[in-house]
């Protein structure tokens, strides 16, 4: 099995080409081994050059709760009273590590999402 690491563009670009000819590859193969491989070279070098930025915390929250049809009092359980979860939707409150873990296990948000610092109110 030759197998180079992705160091440009153009190694990149080859390796999506040889992956979608393998994609049909049984596992446990010469075929699907190397597919496997590739994939995982794709994948480090995809990180490395195109890294996803998360979103801050109340835009995951935000989407989140458009995702799940919930109104701000749905989240009182999760950030407290009502006034509590204005303020923290209108970022005038960051969010404390009680908050992050309620909102990480009930909505399944990212905790890397979550500990992000918010954007100012007035960038929003």
């Amino acid at each position: 099995m030759d197998i180079k690491p992705i160091k440009t563009a153009s190694d990149y670009r080859a390796t999506l080409r040889e992956i979608e000819g393998l994609m049909t590859a049984e596992l446990e193969t010469p075929e699907g081994e190397r597919l496997d491989v590739l994939v995982t070279l794709v994948e480090a070098y995809e990180q490395r050059h195109f890294p996803l930025d998360l979103p801050d915390p109340v835009e995951a929250i935000r989407f989140q709760m458009e995702q799940k049809g919930l109104m701000p009092k749905d989240l009182e359980p999760m950030i407290g009273r009502s006034s509590r979860v204005y303020e923290v939707l209108n970022r005038q409150r960051p969010l404390t590590l009680k908050m992050i873990w309620r909102l990480h296990r009930d909505l399944g948000i990212p905790a890397e999402s979550l500990i992000r610092p918010m954007r100012d109110a007035a960038s929003s």
